[in-house]
């Protein structure tokens, strides 16, 4: 599939007529698809390759050792989870959806002494649990501060897009979860092979605002568009860029969030096979009231949603694919 390549680097010093045109560019491809791939970030493409190799050595640890990494309070949202532990379908509703064939591991923005210490939500802000693997830790908090400006420059460009105020989405993600999850999709023998349907990531929309995906250029990502699913390729160097339910529904479904999956990759000549990516979901201050933007409602397109609490919506999307529960689709 033809995922739009974005270069932001222009973004930073540009004359109101380079801005214009970003702006455009990229509200056409979250009108269409909803999902970007971006170049000119800033981000040095070695970080990409030091974080993932990190993260592999941890994945490469036997079960037992990982599984010391479990949190017991999935509403956590840290730590391991252990192969066929989720079923991301779950989100959407899907009844029938077998165990995804994917390990992960958790890490957030935990709570600070001038957290309110009756804050409903503090308990989204967690502390971190960290693997005892050497540098990964340092690692990845240079990558997740790296990666956190690319956000700031998306922010302001969706701003100026959809003709807010410049501050308008930082003003709600001044205190946003950051929460970030690395991936392991591996076939380690011939043995592991998946049952029939069954998937490495079952169909799902992302639940936030926005994701910065960084992946290696293994097959694997399908998005699907008019009930087709088609590949989308990583090019080294790139970072992914696709949107949430949540920025959809502030939006009135002016941009979309699209439906996507990872299907098992191809097969080496010895019967194995690994994709490795992280995932950077970005969302809103968990208190925040996340209401329709008044230039997103027109004669054409009413408004169509509620105001939800982002907390509230974003923990039982999270919650039913981990705890076996299928998320009621009429509840928000």
């Amino acid at each position: 599939m033809t995922v739009r390549s974005i270069d932001v680097s222009g973004w930073a010093d540009g004359d109101t007529s380079t801005r214009a045109a970003l702006a455009a560019e990229v509200d056409e491809a979250c009108r269409t698809l909803g999902f970007l791939r971006l170049t000119g970030h800033g981000v040095d493409p070695a970080l990409f390759d030091e974080l993932l190799d990190a993260w592999q050595r941890f994945f490469d640890l036997p079960v037992e050792e990982k599984l010391r990494w479990v949190d017991p309070d999935p509403g956590n949202n840290r730590g391991y989870a252990e192969l066929a532990s989720e079923r991301l379908a779950y989100s959407l509703g899907d009844e029938a959806a077998l165990p995804d064939l994917f390990e992960g591991f958790n890490v957030g923005r935990e709570a600070t002494p001038d957290d309110d210490p009756d804050d409903e939500w503090r308990r989204l802000f967690s502390p971190n649990i960290w693997p005892d693997v050497p540098g990964l830790r340092e690692v990845t908090l240079r990558y997740l501060d790296a990666t956190a400006g690319v956000a700031a420059t998306l922010l302001e460009i969706f701003a100026a897009a959809l003709e807010v105020e410049p501050e308008f989405f930082h003003r709600h993600v001044t205190r946003d979860l950051v929460v970030s999850r690395a991936l392991n999709y591996e076939r380690r023998s011939p043995a592991d092979e998946a049952a029939d349907g069954q998937l490495r990531m079952g169909g799902h929309t992302d639940y936030g605002v926005l994701t910065v995906l960084l992946a290696d250029d293994v097959p694997g990502l399908e998005v699907q568009r008019d009930g087709v699913w088609e590949p989308v390729d990583m090019p080294p160097g790139s970072l992914m860029i696709n949107l949430g339910d949540m920025l959809a529904r502030w939006t009135n479904d002016r941009w979309v969030s699209t439906l996507h999956r990872v299907v098992p990759p191809p097969v080496g000549s010895n019967g194995t096979a690994r994709r490795r990516s992280f995932a950077r979901f970005l969302e809103a201050d968990p208190q925040r009231v996340i209401e329709t933007i008044p230039t997103c409602i027109t004669d054409d397109r009413p408004e169509r949603y509620e105001p939800v609490v982002a907390g509230e919506y974003l923990m039982t999307k999270v919650l039913g694919p981990r705890t076996g529960v299928v998320v009621d689709q009429d509840r928000f």
